[in-house]
């Protein structure tokens, strides 16, 4: 019996990529998070639902330590990622990000080539040692976000010069290329057209074979399309988290109800 308890804690422990536990967040007096406890499964997207200014993004800061960057920003509570603290003073938070990859809400490529896009993170971090080497990675990462056949032929044009669809997935291959374990996804598809966000959710949805993947966004119907489990966020409360399914369809918190219903938002 002791042995089948070790098992079943130990495969808990390892389908759990993130662990928060407590986690407040205060920007000067105001506090925008509020004790919140939520498991981000590995291979799994999670979708961080809610109306504006509720703390999703906020939260999903925490996880690579972006709030950092803000001076009146405090965090308090317990972040681990496979059991390690990620805000212990002996973390690196630029190898943090390395780990934990961030799509931001509007596609903002380098000014530079496409090849040096997807060419920078690795070559700053020294994940490769050669030109074929990187040659590699780049056209891999270009792969995995599903956009290297429309851009094969031009890796030194600029990167800005795409369309906003194709920047985007630039931008998802350069947080792939530094080969992370968690993406980050804030309003990934905010700034694009409905066929432009139909090839972002199909790429969503290949990444999670990958890696943990966690996005924010306003579209509740995006977040029935490609996660698998759905936190809503309320007030900078964590107000229920579980299956997308269960969440859409049976949710067991009313402003949950009254969330996905159109009541508020």
């Amino acid at each position: 019996m002791t042995n089948m308890r070790m098992t079943e804690k130990s495969l808990t422990a390892r389908e759990n990529k993130i662990e928060a536990r407590n986690v407040d967040v205060f920007y000067g007096d105001t506090h925008a998070i509020k004790a919140v406890d939520v498991d981000i499964l590995d291979k799994t997207v999670t979708s961080f639902i809610g109306p504006s200014g509720c703390g999703k993004s906020t939260f999903l800061r925490c996880m690579n330590r972006m709030n950092d960057t803000i001076p009146i920003c405090r965090v308090t509570g317990d972040i681990t990622m496979d059991g390690e603290d990620i805000y212990d003073r002996n973390v690196d938070p630029v190898q943090l990000r390395a780990k934990v990859g961030m799509v931001f809400q509007k596609p903002n490529p380098f000014p530079k080539s496409i090849y040096d896009n997807i060419a920078y993170g690795p070559r700053i971090h020294g994940l490769v040692n050669t030109k074929a080497e990187m040659d590699e990675v780049v056209e891999a990462s270009l792969r995995k976000a599903s956009i290297w056949e429309e851009v094969k032929d031009r890796l030194d044009a600029p990167g800005t010069g795409l369309s906003g669809g194709q920047q985007q997935r630039l931008c998802i291959a350069r947080a792939i290329a530094t080969a992370p374990e968690v993406l980050l996804m804030d309003e990934p598809c905010s700034a694009l057209d409905p066929i432009a966000t139909a090839k972002i959710e199909e790429l969503i949805d290949d990444l999670r074979s990958s890696f943990s993947v966690v996005i924010v966004t306003h579209s509740m119907q995006q977040a029935a399309r490609v996660s698998q489990k759905t936190a809503f966020f309320h007030l900078g409360d964590l107000v229920e988290y579980g299956d997308t399914h269960k969440i859409f369809t049976n949710p067991e918190d009313t402003r949950t109800q009254d969330y996905i219903t159109g009541r508020f938002g």
